[in-house]
Parts: C-alpha cells; sequence; structure tokens
C-alpha cells in the first residue's frame, strides 16, 4: 500500500490574507499594493479601504474644501460640461422636465417644501413620471441619493418608458 503524504497548507500559501480591518481572510489580490509593508500589501482589504475614505471625504471639511478646488480646475470643468451635455442628449423627456420645474419655482408656480423624508429645506425635485414634470416629491440630496439606492428599479424609468 502506498503511503500518502498529508501536507498542511497555510492561508498565507494559499495567497490569503487577513484583513486587519474587517478581520476576514480574503486573496491578495483583493489587497492595494504597499511599498512600505515587507509582502507589498496594504494591510486593510480594498473595500475596507474604500469605505474608509469614503468616510473621511464626507466627514473631513479639509477633505470636502479640496475636492471642491479639484472640481474647479479647468479640464475637471470640461469634463462635467461633456457629462452634463451626454446627460441631456440621451435624456430629452428629463432635461425638459428639470428646466420645467426650475422656471415654474423662479416663476412662483410651483413652491419648494421641505424633504418628505427628514424635513431639510436644501432639496431636489424628484420625477416618478417624466411626462408630469410639475409632479415632483421634494427630497434633500441625501434622500434623493438614497431612494435611487434602495430602490435602484426606479433609475432610468422614464428613459426606458420614451422610447417605447
Amino acid at each position: 500500500m502506498a503511503s500518502e503524504q498529508i501536507t498542511l497548507v497555510t492561508a498565507g500559501e494559499q495567497g490569503l490574507v487577513p484583513c486587519r480591518h474587517c478581520e476576514t481572510s480574503k486573496l491578495k489580490s483583493e489587497f492595494y499594493d504597499s511599498h512600505i509593508r515587507a509582502d507589498g500589501r496594504a494591510g486593510e482589504c480594498k473595500e475596507c479601504t474604500k469605505a474608509r475614505v469614503k468616510h473621511r471625504a464626507r466627514s473631513n471639511p479639509a477633505v470636502q474644501e479640496y475636492d471642491r478646488s479639484r472640481a474647479k480646475l479647468p479640464h475637471r470643468r470640461e469634463r462635467a460640461r461633456a457629462v452634463t451635455k451626454k446627460w441631456r442628449a440621451e435624456n430629452p423627456d428629463g432635461y425638459k422636465a428639470h428646466s420645467a420645474v426650475s422656471n415654474a419655482v423662479r416663476d412662483g408656480r410651483l413652491a419648494k417644501e421641505p424633504c418628505v423624508f427628514c424635513r431639510s429645506k436644501e432639496v431636489h425635485a424628484h420625477h416618478k413620471d417624466y411626462s408630469k414634470p410639475l409632479d415632483v416629491v421634494w427630497l434633500c440630496p441625501k434622500c434623493h441619493h438614497r431612494m435611487h439606492h434602495i430602490f435602484p428599479e426606479t433609475e432610468g424609468i422614464n428613459k426606458s418608458e420614451a422610447r417605447t
């Protein structure tokens, strides 16, 4: 009978590395490169790094000011103009609805109301249907983003209806 050799393979040999933040073992490819650490990988996984950076960008006034100043750079303004122009071309009904709301608010035919969820005064007009441009729900930027995130099926619904 042939003898079988059992070899133990450690997590490191399989390419698994523990994240110091979420404490789960992940593949080395799920970590950013780092010239500081001996193994050449960052100590926290990409997911945790992204979450940390996102939190810092939203909570640190210095980072927010830096982002605002970067947004004013000529090449970034040009890119924003190009993105806006593309969106307007791809969503003519949405563009018309947004303009109708702006004009109605300016002319006093439509009054802004507090956010329906958090009662914030800084609000955006959310259209359920672009064919009814003045039928809007007032949402603050945070709640508006959350609504599209929680209900992704509402994303682009007016665009698909317009094509049929």
